[in-house]
């Protein structure tokens, strides 16, 4: 395993979607998407929509650390940009978790 994917985690974020709304939100989040992936400690960000619940999207971010996520990302205004942009399609809070690789 190289150096660059040790030091990396992955925030790993389950988005429910109000039903009805999926497109809304795709858009909403392909016209934020650059204030998530210009945060300082963002490395890459990729989201998957399910194809049997198509409610269910799946928001995958690499970043140097989780504290490059919780300080650079979640600590500042990017965030309250993001949630204001995104947030109003989300039948529920998403399920997020950082996992590294093994």
């Amino acid at each position: 395993m190289s150096a660059k994917l040790a030091d990396m985690v992955l925030e790993v974020a389950v988005i429910e979607v109000v039903p009805g709304a999926e497109q809304d939100f795709a858009n909403a989040y392909r016209g934020i998407r650059g204030v998530l992936t210009s945060t300082p400690g963002c490395r890459s960000a990729r989201m998957t929509r399910g194809i049997e619940s198509p409610s269910r999207f799946v928001l995958l971010v690499e970043w140097d650390s989780v504290e490059a996520h919780e300080q650079e990302f979640r600590g500042s205004d990017r965030f309250d940009k993001w949630r204001a942009a995104i947030g109003p399609f989300f039948a529920a809070p998403p399920n997020v978790q950082h996992v590294e690789d093994i």
